[in-house]
């Protein structure tokens, strides 16, 4: 297995945007990635939740791979892709799909959903990917979606497998997601997956983030979280300031409908859709969001 370049920086779950009919519209899927990589994030995240990956269908899926892919290799981007289900077995046969895709740099896996298997059976859906996979795993742990946290000492177990890499890390700064960052081992990228904490976890020990929000106010979120990575504590502060009402904007409804309601308005994406059980953001989220992204840019 070739070794896994470094995970640092801001990584964006990408959109997938729809056309009218409802279609996914890969012409604007590869034109947004070459546009958010032009304001310097490390990489793109293909079928992220923030892609709805659980409404697209298999061939869509591999379709968003394929141009994701090819857009970064193009651009010498990083691409993490998002395979992970609460089921192993087919969690195993995503990833290995990932085989034939070019310049793959990791798989985020997400805690099993639903299930609840307990830490025992959380490590051991892990440790059979994570042997089994072609490309490096990165852990994805966001309690609030999957109904049970990766705790820390399964956290730091798994952190030892030679083929998990990283950790996104939807949670708060609390003790647990602390411990995190002060015991994982030097060469383990902790990536933040919760908006308001991009800041504050860059500056004390973890690799960048996976944001979502980055959709928004790109090139801000990415000097943030360089300035966290840095050390520069003033000049990320202030991004910091500025960039939480962007973020409590971008989120105030479902994700990601307030996040295509903004690029629609912004020429972006040709169409605000979403497929259902999602419904398109309310007019009153995207003026707010509209007008959190202008201050901000001020």
């Amino acid at each position: 297995m070739d070794v896994v370049p470094r995970l640092r920086g801001v990584y964006l779950p990408l959109v997938t945007p729809f056309a009218a009919s409802g279609d996914v519209d890969l012409d604007s899927l590869e034109r947004i990635a070459h546009h958010f990589l032009d304001a310097g994030l490390a990489g793109i995240v293909a079928l992220g939740t923030t892609g709805e990956p659980a409404t697209l269908t298999a061939a869509e899926r591999q379709r968003v791979v394929e141009v994701c892919s090819k857009v970064c290799v193009a651009r010498g981007a990083q691409l993490i892709v998002g395979p992970g289900t609460n089921n192993t077995a087919a969690t195993i046969a995503d990833v290995e799909l990932l085989a034939d895709v070019d310049g793959v740099t990791a798989a985020l896996c997400v805690v099993p959903y639903y299930t609840r298997p307990g830490q025992a059976g959380i490590v051991a859906h892990f440790t059979a990917v994570a042997d089994a996979s072609p490309v490096p795993i990165i852990l994805y742990n966001i309690p609030y979606r999957t109904g049970e946290a990766l705790e820390p000492d399964s956290l730091l177990r798994l952190a030892g497998h030679a083929n998990i890499v990283g950790v996104k890390q939807s949670v708060g700064l609390e003790i647990a997601a602390l411990r995190i960052l002060a015991e994982s081992p030097p060469d383990f990228a902790v990536l933040c997956g919760e908006d308001p904490y991009l800041f504050p976890t860059a500056l004390l020990g973890g690799a960048g983030a996976i944001a979502a929000s980055a959709h928004l106010c790109t090139r801000r979120i990415v000097a943030m979280v360089d300035a966290g990575l840095d050390g520069r504590v003033e000049e990320g502060r202030a991004h910091h300031e500025a960039l939480l009402p962007v973020i409590a904007a971008a989120f105030a409804e479902p994700s990601p409908t307030v996040i295509k309601g903004v690029l629609h308005r912004q020429g972006l994406i040709a169409s605000a859709g979403v497929r259902l059980p999602l419904v398109p953001a309310s007019t009153a989220a995207v003026d707010a969001a509209m007008a959190a992204v202008g201050a901000a840019a001020s």
